[in-house]
């Protein structure tokens, strides 16, 4: 058999690590098997570019963050409006003789895997994001390493934010999703917590810190890069990203900063963190996650049973078919119980 393997979307600490694991599985379990590395994503499938794959080269990439494969982003929208890509992802799955393509990816990269599934090509699929959006899983891997990350981050502020009594603003990856915010905040001891699926109230959030400056002398509040507050949530994303453009924004965070400052006369700062979340060595949970996770898609490629994603739920590692889950988000729920463990601790969500 030849198996092609592909990290396609945003990076993130893990990718290494599930190749090396379902590389050490797959050569346990049939050592006659080829694998064959698709070099840059998608992208790389496009233009076949790609290598054989030899025992040595997954050697010390365990604990490295990145891939060693590199990885793009190949927006599906525009696949939909380029047939001729998806053709020619056909073209040279079946011109490099591949029995099946293993992929590594999140929510865009797991709707193009049901496409080319689809299409005939034999799929399966591995969750990876740091936005832990994807449906069907508990935990997608490359989530805890960020979360690390970012909870540092907030950690280390409060303690400039104590020093100077200041107001310090955390702006945390999620576009869509608010779960690396919620953990990274609760995580983090931040007193307000702003995500999209809960928008805010400015007047609210004016009001929670000047409680909190009152109760501690500072204040820090996690923001997940795609909060909104309730008017803009009557707006479509066009017309809200209309609206920041307007104002020269590109998030909320320095918009709530100079509110809080006209409004309580309380220094604030604005710190964002970036692509650091994504950078780095796995987390040892992450690395557990991903052994798993790579023997797992190692078991079913020798099983022939494709067509499937695989899924952490509770302490089992199972698989979805990738029909079912393609396309949807996996939301925090408003009455989600770690939202509810926060506001009984005292966090504010700005509603």
């Amino acid at each position: 058999m030849k198996i092609g393997i592909v990290t396609s979307g945003g990076d993130c600490a893990g990718l290494n690590a599930v190749i090396c694991a379902f590389e050490k599985a797959i050569t346990a379990m049939d050592p006659k098997i080829d694998l064959y590395g698709i070099i840059g994503g998608y992208t790389g499938l496009i233009n076949r570019e790609y290598k054989q794959l030899k025992h040595d080269d997954f050697s010390n990439i365990f604990n490295t963050g990145g891939t060693i494969l590199g990885t793009s982003r190949q927006p599906y929208k525009k696949l939909l409006q380029e047939p001729n890509k998806v053709a020619l992802m056909k073209e040279n799955y079946n011109k490099m003789n591949l029995d099946a393509l293993v992929i590594l990816g999140g929510q865009g990269t797991h709707k193009t895997a049901a496409l080319l599934s689809s299409e005939g090509l034999n799929v399966i699929a591995m969750p990876k994001t740091i936005d832990n959006d994807l449906w069907g899983t508990d935990i997608t891997f490359g989530f805890h390493s960020a979360v690390n990350v970012a909870t540092e981050c907030i950690d280390r502020v409060q303690t400039t934010a104590a020093s100077h009594r200041r107001t310090m603003i955390v702006e945390i990856m999620g576009n869509k999703v608010g779960w690396l915010t919620l953990y990274a905040g609760i995580g983090g001891e931040a007193d307000i917590i702003l995500i999209p699926e809960i928008p805010y109230d400015m007047d609210k959030v004016i009001k929670a810190v000047e409680q909190v400056k009152k109760r501690k002398g500072f204040c820090v509040i996690a923001v997940a890069e795609g909060a909104m507050d309730k008017e803009e949530a009557t707006l479509t994303k066009k017309e809200r990203y209309q609206k920041r453009v307007e104002r020269g924004e590109v998030t909320a965070s320095h918009r709530i900063a100079k509110t809080i400052e006209e409004k309580l006369n309380i220094e604030t700062r604005v710190v964002v963190p970036g692509h650091i979340q994504r950078g780095g060595a796995p987390s040892p949970y992450d690395r557990v996650l991903c052994s798993q996770v790579g023997a797992y898609a190692a078991k079913l490629v020798i099983e022939r049973k494709y067509g499937v994603t695989v899924a952490l739920s509770g302490d089992k590692i199972i698989s979805n078919n990738l029909a079912d889950i393609a396309g949807k988000t996996k939301v925090v729920p408003p009455k989600h119980e770690l939202i509810k463990a926060a506001r009984d601790i005292g966090i504010s969500f700005g509603d």
